[in-house]
């Protein structure tokens, strides 16, 4: 008995609390930190992400600079610099070398970073594999010199640990500049730095990317096609549809409403002191009690209740899809093709969290027409180049039946064709299968509404291959005719007794007949698909 005591008294000194940066040190894969090649990757992708929704929040049109520079074998230095409103000097530390700290994460509106983990954590893996610090410059207005430190993550206490700070001059009035160097390997191809910048630069038409590859002398320019910023998505409050019973009575314990009615009515949106007083009865809990002393069982009573009452789906004034017209453009600017198509769809709800998406596709043009189609996801105007099976996106893509709209199809693969396919989800609340955001999670409301704007431009595209057929049929009947017109000039000479010079009058205005019935055909498809794209 007395061993058992002093085993116990021993495994509990072995018990302490473990750091969140410990423990992703350890996990480094689940930030999408799997192999080097992602790694540099993820590094760019977590400082844009900062970038573009900092520009957002100032109202201002991004304008973003990615260098990358190659320092040593197998060794880069990523270099991402903003035009954005610039972090006071306290916060920079907390914002770069402290993980699971932003303002983001109990917002409910759209955002492309959430969680405070993504600049951290890349920080902390340069760190891990070179040794070196990061390095910030942060400018709030042209009035003040820019703060600049170098700094690492203190990994155990999970704390910003400060190498370097200083005042400096900076050419720039307003914006933040990082450095980060690692271990990373850089190669080209779809799951590329060059590829996500491409895209990025698809999914936010609003926004101008300056970009430098390491192999590359002179950097590449993305320039914006839309030059109107993105209305900015409204805060709202969470949808009882959307809560649990854990997260509900943590709600009634932090809630400043000194009623359950006033909880109800003040901390959720879309319930009414009418629909809260019905959520009241039908829970059989008297409305003017205090929410904090409301019991588990009475709690229990209330997620019932509010699972039965019929609650008006959440306002979608959170969300900012990219829009028909500024995804076509966006289109045009980056893919050459034939036809371009997209649609946004009307919000929906999944979990009481609103989404939207927008869907479009461009074929023809420089694409291979005898290769799978080509796919890009996106959730939130952040390019998902990852983890494609797993993604809701694609299955949805797989369960569209391309057939009915003029593709080849093998079952469960992607359409065959000259065709590259747009996918976007805009919500608060992305359900993203992990924390690298690498792929949306399949809630069939999600798949569903996928499914349904695939389809709309599905049909869009079957009736211009449609046209385009029937115009290449009336083509190919026209060269026959105009292949046989000189056999046709000489029977009729034969046949009507014309000379020469009358076959030849007769010949040109059958000519002139044809080009006049090939342009009148030329014309009303250009209309037909100006009209379609209008």
């Amino acid at each position: 008995m007395e061993k058992n005591i002093t085993t116990a008294e021993e495994l509990a000194k072995l018990q302490r609390e473990i750091s969140v940066s410990e423990f992703f040190l350890k996990n480094r894969h689940l930030l999408g930190f799997d192999n080097p090649r992602k790694a540099l990757l993820t590094v760019v992708k977590e400082c844009v992400d900062n970038s573009l929704d900092a520009c957002q929040d100032m109202k201002i049109l991004p304008e973003i600079k990615v260098e990358i520079k190659s320092t040593t074998e197998g060794r880069y230095l990523v270099s991402v610099e903003d035009n954005g409103p610039g972090i006071v000097k306290e916060q920079v530390p907390k914002v770069f070398g402290k993980l699971l700290y932003g303002s983001k994460f109990h917002r409910y509106r759209q955002s492309r970073g959430i969680q405070g983990i993504g600049v951290s954590s890349s920080v902390m893996y340069g760190q891990l594999t070179t040794g070196k610090s990061s390095k910030i410059i942060s400018r709030i207005g042209p009035k003040k010199k820019a703060y600049y430190c170098e700094l690492y993550v203190n990994t155990k206490t999970n704390e910003p640990q400060i190498a370097k700070e200083e005042e400096v001059e900076w050419h720039r009035d307003h914006g933040v500049k990082v450095e980060i160097e690692l271990e990373a390997i850089y190669q080209k191809g779809q799951k590329s730095v060059d590829e996500y910048i491409k895209q990025t630069a698809l999914a936010n038409p609003h926004a101008q990317f300056i970009y430098k590859a390491p192999d590359n002398d002179k950097p590449i320019k993305y320039p914006r096609s839309v030059a109107e910023l993105p209305k900015e998505p409204k805060e709202i409050k969470p949808h009882p549809y959307g809560v649990e019973l854990g997260v509900l009575i943590k709600m009634l314990g932090d809630t400043k409403a000194s009623t359950l009615q006033g909880f109800l009515t003040n901390d959720f949106c879309r319930v009414s002191p009418k629909v809260a007083k019905q959520i009241c009865e039908a829970a059989g809990v008297y409305v003017k009690s205090r929410p904090s002393r409301i019991a588990r069982q009475e709690a229990d009573n209330l997620m019932k209740a509010i699972k039965k009452t019929k609650i008006m789906a959440p306002p979608t004034d959170c969300l900012v899809p990219i829009g028909e017209e500024s995804l076509i453009k966006s289109l045009k600017k980056e893919i050459v093709a034939d036809f371009y198509t997209a649609t946004t769809r009307s919000p929906s709800v999944y979990r009481g969290m609103p989404f939207q998406i927008d869907a479009g596709l461009a074929f023809g043009g420089g694409m291979s027409a005898e290769e799978l189609s080509n796919v890009m996801r996106f959730a939130n105007r952040v390019p998902l180049l990852y983890q494609q099976s797993a993604c809701a996106i694609t299955k949805s893509i797989l369960q569209t039946n391309w057939r009915n709209y003029g593709l080849q199809q093998s079952k469960g693969a992607l359409p065959i064709g000259p065709l590259t396919l747009f996918v976007h989800i805009a919500s608060v609340w992305v359900p993203f299968t992990s924390e690298s955001k690498e792929a949306v999670a399949s809630y069939p409301e999600i798949i569903d509404e996928i499914k349904l704007a695939l389809q709309e431009c599905g049909r869009k595209l079957n009736m211009y291959l449609h046209k385009k057929h029937s115009r290449e049929l009336e083509g190919k009947k026209q060269s026959y005719i105009k292949k046989y017109l000189p056999h046709i000039g000489i029977a009729l000479k034969e046949i009507i007794n014309l000379d020469e010079k009358e076959k030849q009058k007769l010949l040109k205005i059958l000519e002139d007949m044809l080009e006049r019935s090939r342009v009148k055909l030329d014309t009303e498809f250009n209309e037909e698909l100006a009209q379609h794209e209008k």
